[in-house]
């Protein structure tokens, strides 16, 4: 290539990147057959309701957003033809898999019990052994059979997130991070054998490293 037509090549690449426009997922359809039932199961979970729009008898659109989500649910009449209870996979991620799940017991949820898997594997019973990011699972469903799947997530994939951010979306998921450095600058410091002094900036590394998917410190 010459050195004309690569720099022509690189122009291109980077007016392509700065167009770039942002498309964020804000909403997911989850179909029903009783809205007022939906209403109540969504309401029951503690999630926040954002809507509950009437225009006569032909639609009506309730939107609910689950706790620290940026992605709300819309149901309703007129809203979806597809059938009832037929949304399926719908994840909602948890920074303590065995913690929601027995927030949802309390509010009286059908929940499955936790279990683990590896890609392509069969379900196997309880947490992962390891706890590691993305393995641990339960399941619930809405009163029509809409499915959705708590998975926990504590350390994203590298390449997942911006690298140069570390943000939490609530202070529960917060301190679950703060506990798991905690844990993690305890064995640092039987590991150096004497009060880490500088701990702040340890379990800020920590929590850094950890969401962007880096090595973590040891």
């Amino acid at each position: 290539m010459s050195s004309t037509a690569q720099v022509r090549s690189e122009a291109s690449t980077e007016t392509s990147r700065a167009r770039r426009v942002d498309m964020k997922l804000e909403v997911v359809v989850i179909p029903v057959s009783d809205v007022d039932r939906a209403k109540g199961f969504y309401s029951n979970l503690g999630w926040r309701l954002d809507a509950d729009f009437v225009r006569g008898d032909a639609f009506r659109g309730v939107q609910f957003t689950p706790p620290g989500s940026s992605c709300s649910i819309h149901f309703g009449t007129g809203i979806t033809s597809a059938e009832a209870g037929s949304a399926r996979g719908l994840y909602l991620v948890v920074s303590d898999i065995e913690a929601a799940r027995a927030d949802l017991v309390a509010r009286g949820v059908d929940v499955s019990e936790v279990f683990h898997r590896e890609v392509g594997e069969g379900h196997q019973s309880g947490p992962d052994p390891a706890r590691r990011s993305y393995a641990s699972y339960a399941t619930f469903s809405d009163p029509d059979g809409n499915e959705w799947l708590l998975q926990e997530v504590t350390a994203r994939l590298p390449g997942r997130v911006d690298a140069n951010d570390t943000t939490f979306t609530s202070s529960t998921e917060l301190a679950s991070a703060l506990r798991r450095a905690e844990a993690a600058h305890g064995e640092h410091e039987k590991r150096i054998g004497q009060r880490d002094v500088d701990w702040p900036n340890w379990y800020a590394e920590y929590i850094v490293r950890e969401q962007a998917g880096k090595p973590l410190p040891s």
